[in-house]
């Protein structure tokens, strides 16, 4: 087979499922997380490097901390990857909770690398975010919302669907080639139990130095403003940070969050299965070596 996926939402433990698979498959980690690529986030993002040991994982720590990696770079940086791994002879296994990299790996995903122009970036410059969405709906449906969270992303976006009206045989190219194979499996946890290990983990992190990190980052070059790009933790501690929240209402306003981002993806799995991936979800407290035989006798027949 060509790719294993272990997800599932924050907190559910999925790294440490997938490290136990590895060691016994013969597998190596690819990354799927959209936060973890950045070097120095490391509290915030919930790296956890010392669970995967001598297991290899791929696509972490590859970006430095402030830049806006995307879509396109993760699709070509994940397949190339994973094309090493399947010939060094091992599995690739898919790990992580961001959704849209999940379902766009499956999904075969394809993104030619779109040129700039200057001309059109020029003459979108001056519009509202409000109105370069409006722009980009009429130009293409829009499946969500990170095309559309800051005006030059927005006029990326744009930018691209323009290139493919005038380019159509790089739209064509762009046509997606499922992964056949992938077997998808999620971690499960009911929401009381997500719950407390969220508000256990914060408590956790924060003992650990994540105000400090922030500090660190900041005092390293890294703007405020793209640390709270990132959300969650790298928000909320900027805002507290730079003084515009206190340490308690960050504590509050960061917990609630880290829940509602946790029902997010939720919600984005439950409707990849509404749009026709199967995911085997099996319990976050299942014993360790009946996970893994429960996911092995999901995998296909060598």
């Amino acid at each position: 087979m060509s790719l294993l996926v272990i997800t599932g939402p924050t907190a559910s433990g999925k790294t440490a499922r997938a490290v136990d698979v590895a060691r016994e498959l013969s597998g190596e980690i690819i990354s799927a997380d959209s936060r973890q690529l950045y070097r120095g986030m490391d509290l915030g993002t919930g790296k956890d490097l010392e669970e995967y040991g001598d297991v290899p994982y791929h696509l972490i720590d590859i970006c430095p901390a402030g830049y806006r990696y995307n879509l396109y770079e993760y699709l070509r940086d994940e397949r190339k990857a994973r094309e090493e791994i399947i010939n060094r002879g091992h599995l690739p296994i898919l790990c992580g909770g961001t959704g849209l990299y999940v379902e766009s790996v499956v999904n075969g995903l394809a993104l030619p690398e779109v040129p700039a122009n200057e001309e059109l970036r020029q003459s979108l410059s001056h519009h509202t975010l409000e109105e370069l969405t409006a722009i980009l709906a009429s130009m293409k449906q829009l499946h969500n919302t990170t095309d559309v969270d800051s005006c030059k992303r927005a006029i990326r976006a744009i930018e691209i669907a323009e290139y493919y009206r005038v380019h159509p045989e790089e739209a064509a190219a762009s046509v997606p080639h499922p992964i056949r194979d992938a077997v998808i499996v999620g971690v499960e946890i009911d929401r009381e139990a997500r719950r407390c290990r969220i508000s256990n983990r914060l408590k956790a992190r924060l003992k650990a130095g994540m105000i400090q990190e922030v500090e660190s980052l900041i005092a390293s070059g890294v703007s405020p403003d793209n640390l709270i790009y990132y959300g969650l933790e790298y928000k909320f501690i900027t805002l507290h940070v730079t003084g515009e929240i206190s340490r308690v209402e960050m504590e509050r306003q960061l917990e609630i969050a880290i829940h509602q981002f946790a029902k997010r993806q939720m919600t984005w799995f439950r409707g990849m299965e509404r749009r026709g991936h199967t995911i085997y979800w099996l319990p976050y407290d299942m014993p360790r070596q009946e996970f893994i035989e429960t996911v092995k006798s999901l995998l296909p027949s060598p």
